[in-house]
């Protein structure tokens, strides 16, 4: 099974890494890090994460780390990152609405 990532997801990414390292350089490097081996998980077991809740779609999944959320689609072959956003925040349904 692949992983594959989305252009919102890569984006989110970076700029979860930026604001972080607005104030620590190395604890942005570590998080990004975090996150991307956290997505990597998915590939091995897709089902382990939580349906999203906002959703409860069975192909719509999630993973946290921290206080993030991974929110990934499975299909046959791939899983594919969404998008991942703080949980704190509202759930960004527009990153998610070509898989619906």
């Amino acid at each position: 099974m692949k992983l594959l990532w989305t252009e919102t997801a890569k984006q989110d990414l970076i700029s979860i890494r930026r604001y972080i390292a607005r104030d620590n350089r190395t604890a942005a490097d570590r998080w990004a890090r975090r996150l991307r081996k956290k997505a990597r998980c998915a590939v091995h077991a897709p089902y382990a994460g939580r349906k999203v809740p906002e959703l409860s779609r069975n192909e719509i999944r999630e993973l946290c780390e921290g206080s993030y959320r991974i929110v990934y689609f499975v299909s046959s072959h791939s899983v594919t990152v969404l998008t991942i956003f703080e949980g704190h925040r509202l759930f960004p349904e527009k990153s998610v609405t070509h898989y619906l």
